[in-house]
């Protein structure tokens, strides 16, 4: 009878600690919060965008309130560029709203003082009061979202990685969220995933990759030989959402094939996008698209060419392409007779 008693008096603690947010509890989904129109951004900055070297970027590029964007030519861009434009100031509205969602997420587990290198993480919140350093690779295993709270700044040393599900499937990244409070700075060589909001500016040093997005909420994007890709989350894709392979790779969700690689040559793939590795190819599944229909505000997205800023002229390659179909058209009619 009286280790009956202490049993419901344990029990009946343990349901009022729980109750206080005393008792350790297990961990809350983490919500992905909408990037709105952010998400068709590969790099955003407030201040200024600058690229160097031969950079790849897959995705809109855009400043606001600024205007200075630089280095387009030589580095090459699969997208629009939007310099304080109306698409540019809204964009930067709603990475900001994003940036405040992920901020006030409930923390699930603090890692300050831990370098995230030779980690595995489940999805998830995690803060850091301060700075956050990654040295090595930090895997994120298992399907969901993931995001990471950091006080001041993000640093990846060389060669460093974040892969998830110990690979680096392009796609997924898309739930990996870095709200960083000041500014965040990838190291060379580091391939990284998930989308980076910075509170202030965003440095991508020579060679570094990104999986997904570079917004800058105050100062400035500065990118030096890097290849930026949104992965393919707002459309366009051989298969409706991928816009590109990953790295040329063939590991099933991207819909690549390794044994029709073009090596070098787009034309000669029926990979989804005739991608080499860390080079996207050609829009369409089969590698010989070379143009992207125009969209509502008839911006035209050419692969593999260095895109113009924002307008409304069609580019001579969709002329190109529309004679070429006019043509074949014609073709047809003829045989039918």
């Amino acid at each position: 009878m009286r280790h009956l008693t202490y049993r419901v008096r344990f029990l009946g603690l343990v349901a009022v600690a729980a109750l206080a947010g005393m008792w350790p509890m297990a961990a809350q989904a983490a919500t992905a919060p909408s990037l709105g129109t952010a998400a068709g951004f590969a790099v955003l900055g407030a201040s200024t965008v600058t690229c160097t070297g031969p950079s790849r970027i897959v995705g809109d590029v855009g400043v606001s309130p600024g205007s200075a964007i630089t280095g387009f030519p030589p580095c090459k861009l699969t997208g629009t560029l939007h310099a304080a434009d109306a698409v540019s100031a809204q964009a930067q509205a709603d990475a900001t709203t994003a940036y405040n969602a992920l901020k006030a997420a409930k923390c699930d587990q603090n890692l300050t003082g831990q370098d995230l290198g030779g980690m595995t993480l489940q999805p998830g919140v995690y803060c850091f009061d301060s700075s956050a350093q990654l040295t090595g690779t930090l895997n994120l295993s298992g399907g969901g979202v993931y995001i990471f709270q950091i006080g001041s700044t993000l640093t990846t040393a060389s060669g460093s990685s974040v892969l998830i599900s110990n690979a680096q499937p392009c796609d997924a990244s898309s739930n990996v969220f870095w709200q960083v409070g000041s500014s965040a700075t990838l190291g060379t060589t580091t391939a990284f995933a998930g989308n980076i909001l910075a509170n202030i500016s965003i440095t991508m040093t020579t060679g570094a990759t990104l999986d997904g997005r570079a917004i800058a909420l105050t100062g400035a994007v500065t990118m030096d030989t890097n290849t930026i890709s949104t992965c393919g989350q707002t459309g366009g894709g051989g298969n409706g959402h991928r816009t590109h392979c990953n790295q040329g790779v063939g590991n099933g969700p991207e819909g690549c094939d390794p044994g029709n690689s073009n090596q070098g040559e787009p034309s000669r793939s029926n990979d989804e996008l005739g991608g080499t590795p860390g080079d996207p190819g050609r829009q369409g599944g089969n590698g010989k698209q070379a143009v992207v229909a125009s969209n509502a505000s008839n911006t035209v997205v050419v692969t593999e060419v260095n895109a113009g800023v924002h307008s409304n002229a069609v580019s001579p390659a969709t002329k190109e392409s529309s004679a070429a179909k006019s043509h074949g058209k014609s073709e047809g009619k003829g045989k039918s007779k």
